[in-house]
């Protein structure tokens, strides 16, 4: 079997500009984003409380009203269809998919978010993902949200790494991803992994990826977040950092293909390693 590449992506920032609620949920429930995310914030702080849980406790607190329309699968997914994108994001999968075909690797993209997996499943992108791993809720018998099932914070993320690492990819088996499993029996080596993240909120995985051997590359808005970046560069938390910009000839192109080229030869090399 061929050897696997993931690509790894932070969502909100990282592909999308904004973050996900602010598209048509919000609109929707007539609150500004700033109010939303304020009031998210304080419930955490007053409660001592996991920021990521308030949020969606609060997103089924707005529709719960009369007002509302009340969220379902298909509610979270229609939320997200005008999610819009960085330039070249939509392009990006068919076009890096074909250069790693062609140097006889298999391409697997994955989304890793403390967004709302429902709202991402719903994108004009969803179908290039190999996984989705987000935040998402328990449904009703009429399947009606009722409260959170899943709730991914920054250090949470990590864990998701292991399981792609491992092959696991269903959240609630905890037994198989504490299992040992020889690192050159794992179906994706942290090796040949590439995170792209937009700040410190992605810290602990990309720092995790490049500690392990992968690749981490911290990604920011055009004109915008380019300290915040170098910063991680300069404390040894990412490999690389680029605008987020994901069209060919990019600097972001540039890097990824030159990650690629790296992960083929040192794969070659491993390979011609003598086992006397």
């Amino acid at each position: 079997m061929k050897p696997v590449i993931a690509f790894i992506y932070d969502f909100d920032g990282t592909l999308s500009p904004r973050n996900m609620q602010e598209y048509d949920f919000l609109p929707h429930v007539g609150l500004e984003p700033g109010e939303f995310w304020a009031e998210a914030n304080k419930r955490a702080v007053d409660n001592n409380a996991d920021t990521i849980l308030a949020y969606m406790t609060l997103m089924l607190e707005k529709c719960s009203g009369s007002q509302c329309v009340q969220l379902t699968r298909e509610k979270f997914a229609a939320y997200g269809k005008n999610i819009d994108f960085f330039p070249g994001v939509e392009d990006w999968f068919g076009l890096i998919n074909s250069y790693v075909i062609s140097h006889g690797f298999i391409p697997q993209h994955y989304v890793l978010s403390s967004g709302v997996k429902e709202m991402i499943a719903g994108s004009a992108i969803a179908h290039n993902f190999e996984d989705i791993f987000a935040c998402s809720y328990i449904y009703d018998e009429k399947g009606v949200a009722i409260a959170p099932g899943v709730s991914i914070n920054y250090t949470g993320k990590t864990q998701f790494l292991f399981r792609i690492n491992k092959g696991v990819h269903n959240v609630w088996d905890n037994s198989i991803i504490n299992d040992y499993v020889p690192k050159e029996e794992r179906p994706v080596p942290f090796t040949r992994m590439i995170y792209f993240g937009d700040g410190f909120t992605d810290v602990p995985c990309m720092k995790l990826v490049k500690d392990q051997g992968g690749h981490s590359i911290s990604v920011y808005k055009p004109g915008k977040g380019k300290d915040e970046a170098c910063r991680l560069f300069r404390e040894s938390r990412v490999n690389f950092t680029a605008t987020a910009d994901y069209r060919p000839g990019s600097e972001l192109d540039t890097i990824v293909k030159a990650i690629v080229n790296k992960i083929v030869s040192d794969t070659t090399l491993n390979h011609l390693i003598p086992t006397y």
